[in-house]
């Protein structure tokens, strides 16, 4: 009998407890509550760029600061191909998950995005990766400084800019970068508009994330030699604002010769040059049978 007091009292506790819970989380959620859409949408893409490059560069941090014990450039792959599987799973609902303002561009370019949505995306995907790289940072912080004998550096032995932001191998001139960059961007945007294409072959629903995260992958396994395929303006603008100001100072924005504009505008010549390939070679042609069957149907 006094077991059963107990238990009962109990559960009266607990159900009290749980219940001013959720008074509490629902006066959270109105206080909280954003009117305008776009800024909804805009705070999603930050925090799944955010996501992105904090796990993709908590990837390369610990290949670095552990001199390769603690990874590869295969896990380096990995982890920003599930990163961004993981960022468009967190905002994709929202936002749609680009997490890259060449994807919103090219999304613009036909149509499907209005045109206001680009520079607020791009704003806010940008302020994500810096947070993002800020996360790392302060993660490995210690690792940093013992790594660089109690300096940050930018190039040379003992450097780890590249932790954040991408950078050109001792090979590679600023004209083959900029190709380097159009190539990967156009690459991407060609298999993300086949993916999100409503006349090509349809993902099952919820798989679009894991498809996107696999085309990433593809690309860091055979296109990440030459800078480390940046193919996203936030990824690494963002990441590269932070490093100016977190002690690396304005190199990493004059280091070869201004290496840093091509990571940020070629990727948009490569999001046009991805738009014309997919559009003249698939698009055009599936909207093109699409409409002649609905045409057949109405007659």
């Amino acid at each position: 009998m006094l077991c059963s007091i107990i238990q009962g009292f109990k559960s009266h506790c607990i159900r009290g407890i749980m219940g001013r819970q959720k008074v509490f989380i629902d006066k959270m959620m109105q206080m909280f509550h954003i009117q305008n859409l776009l800024m909804r949408q805009a705070l999603a893409e930050c925090l799944g760029t955010l996501i992105l490059v904090m796990f993709g560069c908590g990837a390369v941090a610990q290949l670095v600061l552990s001199e390769g014990s603690h990874g590869m450039f295969l896990t380096v792959n990995f982890a920003f191909g599930f990163a961004a599987t993981l960022g468009i799973l967190v905002c994709g609902q929202v936002s749609g998950g680009h997490l890259n303002p060449t994807v919103t561009f090219a999304l613009c370019i036909l149509g499907r995005e209005p045109w206001r949505k680009f520079p607020v995306y791009f704003i806010f995907q940008t302020f994500g990766a810096f947070l993002g790289s800020g996360i790392i940072f302060a993660m490995y912080f210690d690792a940093l400084w013992e790594y660089g004998k109690g300096s940050l550096i930018v190039f040379g032995e003992n450097a780890t800019a590249g932790i954040f932001a991408t950078y050109p191998s001792e090979h590679l001139s600023l004209v083959n970068g900029f190709f380097d960059q159009v190539i990967g961007t156009a690459a991407l945007i060609v298999c993300i508009l086949a993916i999100v294409d409503p006349f090509n072959n349809p993902i099952p629903r919820g798989l679009e994330a894991f498809t996107v995260g696999f085309v990433v992958l593809v690309i860091g396994l055979s296109m990440g030699f030459n800078s480390g395929y940046a193919v996203n303006p936030a990824r690494d603008l963002g990441p590269r604002i932070f490093t100016s100001v977190a002690g690396w100072g304005s190199e990493v924005f004059t280091a070869n010769d201004y290496w840093f504009f091509v990571p940020t505008f070629a990727p948009f010549i490569g999001a046009i040059v991805g738009v014309l390939m997919y559009q003249l070679m698939v698009g055009f042609y599936l909207e093109g049978e699409a409409q002649d069957r609905e045409k057949a149907q109405e007659a």
